[in-house]
């Protein structure tokens, strides 16, 4: 089962602005290194399993994953091959709105050549571009 919230204050919600910079969780907060957007999008639910599975399997379960993003926002559709109007379809799916500099998974536990790699194959997975980014070490 793809990600979703198990109960919402509202049942949908309006389309939104995807306009602007990621204002918080845009830096490495867990883990040594990350996965960032660099472009902004939808990222739903699935993707992120998608994501996820093939960061674990590349892994091979050594190491530790956090999830940065949540699929929050419900996505209304309309049934095929039915008229305009008649309000607003029933919600479809839920997805993670991502703006630039988002940071939507953390690793830690493994080497940098392995931790890249992933980062790489999970990217692959993901409707817009990211970068790998490491830990600054502050001190």
């Amino acid at each position: 089962m793809a990600l979703a919230p198990s109960r919402t204050k509202y049942r949908k919600v309006m389309k939104g602005s995807r306009a602007g910079n990621a204002k918080g969780g845009n830096t490495i907060a867990f883990g040594e290194f990350g996965l960032q957007s660099l472009t902004r999008g939808a990222m739903t639910g699935r993707q992120i399993e998608a994501a996820r599975v093939t960061m674990n399997r590349h892994l091979k379960r050594k190491g530790k994953i956090w999830i940065r993003v949540f699929p929050h926002k419900p996505i209304t559709k309309k049934p095929a091959e039915v008229r305009m109007g008649s309000g607003k379809g029933s919600v479809d799916h839920y997805v993670a709105v991502i703006k630039p500099g988002a940071m939507l998974f953390e690793l830690a536990g493994v080497p940098q050549s392995i931790a890249k790699e992933a980062c790489r194959l999970a990217d692959a997975k993901l409707p817009f571009h990211c970068r790998f980014v490491v830990r600054e070490n502050t001190i």
